[in-house]
């Protein structure tokens, strides 16, 4: 099934929903209880902390009556089963893999529990040089005034109930800090850990590039499958000041129990560069806002991104180009396979202001359907108020080309051979753009392993 869109709107958009017998998520609540005053009383983070749990008490759980989340649906989320783990949780549970954590890194941070403690390694000279690349645990207690400056400014607490959660009770997390004209050469990398059934897992990433810096940074989220339903809510916060440059790595292989949520953006300055690459594999369910923001001139990004949703999947990703002034340069790739039920939803957007004068930009999804049940909605749009910009859009759904896979055949190689060298070469664009040979190689094996 296909829907294609030229223009995305803003509208919310209602419809009758039947009242089955079994309860819903819309008619259960979270069980989470308050952030502890004794955690925060005295801390500069404590407005912060209290108006995000306020936030998250006023908000109901997304629905379908909302533009956002119309193809996403919560229903059967068992959202009263969830709880935030204890310090006794996971003394039973499987250890992280070691081929998780193999590389030449600069630093790594594995996460691993709200509580349990955390692995955590900085090279001695980007220490020396000012940088901070550490788990929220310390960054509370040894930059609680860093932290406090740049936390919410630039996904704020309270938008949604996910992100609202997030921020209230998330311990889980990284304060990564690069101070002016420090380059980092090797790659940065961290790891959030999720395993056990029945969890919350919360995550809040701070990036945090000042005028010149720049870095390679390499973030995954992973956890076997468990036999009953986790859920993970995130948010990441991008700074790129003035001439930073930064390339950032996101791999997603959560087991096919986690309802995963996350909220992410990047404030993008004068003359600084994102290249942001996603790659998503796992989860029950996804829904992912991804947003850049480019408020410098000559601020640019490149944005590229990949997912494979297999059986019932349900892979939902909404993109947002922002160009708030005038010479900024945005690029767009998403390209997703489908297969058995999978379900894909890609919602994309390029606005430009009425002073973001020059613009060029550009978003393409391309999408892959291997069965007859799978199905991928694409839904790119464009809100242009300027007048001197260069702007358009892409989105496809097919199958696999005839020809090329007859050719194949032809030659002798097996159909299930043939399939998997036409969808790797179909994410090669993506997976390219990967710096890390070994990362790039697992998730290659995740693909042909979903293929077999």
């Amino acid at each position: 099934m296909i829907n294609l869109s030229g223009l995305q709107t803003h509208k919310n958009m209602t419809k009758n929903t039947k009242v089955g017998r079994k309860l819903d998520a819309r008619s259960q609540t979270f069980n989470f209880s308050p952030p502890s005053s004794a955690d925060f009383s005295t801390s500069p983070l404590a407005s912060y902390v209290n108006s995000a749990w306020d936030a998250f008490n006023e908000l109901s759980l997304p629905s379908t009556s909302e533009e956002a989340w119309r193809r996403t649906n919560l229903r059967k989320m068992p959202i009263g089963d969830f709880h935030l783990p204890e310090d006794s949780t996971f003394d039973e549970l499987l250890p992280v893999p070691e081929e998780l954590l193999v590389g030449d890194f600069d630093g790594q941070i594995v996460l691993e529990t709200q509580t349990k403690p955390f692995g955590a390694r900085l090279s001695p000279e980007l220490a020396e040089k000012g940088v901070i690349f550490t788990d929220f645990q310390i960054a509370k207690k040894e930059h609680s005034e860093l932290l406090a400056k740049i936390i919410g400014t630039v996904v704020p607490a309270e938008t949604d109930k996910f992100s609202a959660l997030t921020a209230a009770l998330a311990q889980n997390g990284i304060l990564l800090y690069i101070p002016r004209n420090v380059q980092i050469e090797k790659p940065l990398h961290s790891l959030l850990w999720g395993a056990g059934a029945k969890l919350a897992h919360l995550s809040h990433l701070i990036i945090y590039l000042d005028e010149g810096a720049s870095a390679t940074y390499i973030h995954e989220s992973a956890s076997p499958t468990e036999v009953a339903d986790s859920m993970h809510a995130g948010i990441v916060e991008i700074t790129l000041k003035d001439n930073a440059h930064l390339r950032f790595v996101e791999i997603q292989s959560w087991g096919r129990h986690i309802w995963n949520f996350s909220h992410e953006r990047a404030k993008i300055g004068r003359n600084a560069n994102l290249d942001w690459v996603f790659g998503a594999t796992g989860s029950r369910l996804t829904k992912n806002f991804s947003a850049l923001d480019h408020v410098g001139e000559g601020a640019s990004s490149q944005m590229s991104g990949l997912f494979f949703a297999d059986e019932d999947q349900h892979l939902d990703h909404d993109t947002q180009q922002d160009h708030h002034v005038a010479h900024t340069y945005s690029n767009l790739l998403f390209k997703g396979v489908l297969k058995g039920k999978g379900r894909s939803v890609w919602q994309g957007m390029i606005y430009v202001a009425p002073k973001a004068q020059q613009t060029d930009a550009y978003q393409s999804n391309r999408n892959l359907l291997l069965s007859e049940e799978a199905r991928a909605d694409s839904i790119p749009g464009l809100e242009i108020l300027a007048d001197d910009v260069r702007c358009s859009h892409g989105a496809t759904v097919g199958k696999i080309d005839d020809e090329p896979l007859f050719y194949l055949l032809s030659r002798g190689i097996p159909k299930v051979d043939a399939e998997r060298l036409m969808v790797e070469g179909f994410f090669d664009p993506v997976l390219r753009r990967i710096p890390v040979d070994h990362l790039r190689e697992r998730l290659e094996k995740t693909i042909a392993e979903k293929l077999a």
